[in-house]
């Protein structure tokens, strides 16, 4: 187990507040960040702090990937997660991160690992569809 910085950047805690306001969503930490988990069992976010002070949010968008990877900040998620649309986003400490947009990818990767009875209790966010 090797232990990421722990969660600074503003940012990065208005995102884990969100991804805990889903129900039946509970945090856990392998490898030393946190992964946020439906029922305690499918991963739909890694979060990880770094040592400057910034972090990087993991999450998995069947749907607007390709969109997600046209940002110089995302990159296809590593060991070949990549390509079931796993996508890693990074920010430095002094980046501003677009918190709206990773907040509705953030629904987006719940919904794709989520029950679909759950996710239907779900109302989508402003704007989304489901």
């Amino acid at each position: 187990m090797t232990d990421t910085p722990p969660l600074k950047h503003a940012a990065a805690l208005k995102l884990r507040a969100a991804a805990l306001a889903y129900p039946e969503t509970v945090e856990d930490f392998p490898w030393g960040h946190s992964a946020f988990k439906v029922r305690g069992k499918k991963a739909f976010c890694f979060l990880a702090g770094a040592e400057d002070g910034g972090f990087s949010a993991t999450m998995k968008l069947p749907f607007r990937s390709a969109d997600a990877l046209a940002h110089s900040f995302a990159e296809p998620t590593g060991y070949g997660l990549g390509n079931s649309g796993w996508v890693t986003c990074r920010f430095a400490a002094k980046d501003k991160p677009p918190v709206a947009r990773l907040v509705d990818w953030l629904d987006e990767s719940w919904r794709a690992v989520a029950p679909k009875g759950l996710s239907k209790t779900v109302p989508a966010p402003d704007g989304a569809e489901v």
